[in-house]
């Protein structure tokens, strides 16, 4: 990490992130993939990161390991003047009880986009139109955890439903940190086929199938991907971004989002940042990616 991205206090740290995005003369940050959920289930989360080693290969340590008041306040500290409580069921019967706690959330904490959850069972539709209707402004889908298919009968109405609405789904369909049954290219592709409409957020660049799902966002224009742990030095060590891929970054610079994962992450948040400046992609680009896309998406304030 380079010495201008090396905060060993929060405050040095909060403050190299708001010299990042002052400088490129935005008004903060919107990250689009952050972690907030039940304190119980947020320590099985953490408790499945202190054991992944042996999936990934490397220690898993969790930097941001604090109380919810203190992970807002931390957040906004970096000047993240919006993001989201990505949560998501591993079974049946947990994403409306989920649903109801994120909205609590999202109505204490006003910087919070409301998300909700999904999962393919008897009720789900009733659950997700419920959840739109008192305001949810993203869904999270985990393929992974849930080990589901997207393409489960139960699901293509909701599908249909979110697609109308036009709310964004934020999907773990990437084959990283180790695949699931469901997980690639080739089932989203299948998804994207019968609703095109839909505005799928692929989570973590789709690692490490980038360039499969960078094709799916060239195919259809609802299609945008996270930055989420992509490009930084953790990453790179196991599912390395193929470096002749950035022209194609460069050309969807329209339809990418800052995420990171937070407080999930075993480095600084400064280093997400770094690490897409990095990619050499321009000021615009970083300008758009780091705010703008998500602005337009979510309607929020573009003022600088």
């Amino acid at each position: 990490m380079s010495p201008r991205w090396s905060g060993v206090t929060a405050l040095s740290e909060a403050e190299d992130v708001r010299r990042f995005w002052g400088r490129l003369g935005l008004p903060g940050l919107v990250d689009v993939h952050t972690h907030f959920m039940p304190e119980r289930v947020l320590q099985k989360v953490w408790e499945y990161f202190d054991a992944v080693g042996p999936l990934t290969g490397m220690e898993w340590p969790i930097t941001y390991r604090h109380e919810e008041e203190q992970r807002v306040a931390l957040l906004r500290e970096f000047g993240v003047t919006a993001f989201t409580s990505m949560l998501y069921p591993h079974k049946a019967g947990m994403a409306a009880w989920l649903n109801g706690w994120a909205a609590d959330f999202a109505a204490r904490t006003p910087d919070c986009l409301h998300t909700a959850t999904l999962f393919p069972e008897e009720g789900v539709e009733a659950y997700v139109r419920d959840a739109v209707e008192s305001g949810a402004r993203v869904f999270k889908s985990h393929l992974q955890v849930g080990a589901y298919d997207a393409n489960d009968a139960l699901l293509d109405p909701v599908w249909g439903l979110l697609a109308e609405a036009g709310i964004p789904v934020v999907m773990h369909c990437g084959s990283g940190p180790a695949p699931g049954k469901h997980t690639g290219p080739e089932p989203v592709g299948r998804l994207l086929a019968r609703h095109p409409r839909l505005r799928l957020v692929v989570a973590h660049m789709g690692m490490p199938e980038y360039a499969d799902f960078l094709e799916l966002a060239e195919r259809y224009g609802e299609v945008r991907l996270d930055t989420t742990m992509a490009f930084t030095d953790f990453s790179e060590r196991f599912t390395p971004f193929p470096r002749g891929e950035l022209r194609r970054l460069a050309d969807l610079g329209d339809r990418i989002l800052l995420g990171t994962d937070f407080p999930n992450i075993p480095y600084e948040y400064g280093h997400q940042l770094e690490a897409l400046e990095l990619l050499g992609l321009g000021d615009d680009w970083l300008r758009a990616v780091c705010y703008g896309n998500a602005a337009r998406l979510f309607g929020l304030s573009q003022k600088g």
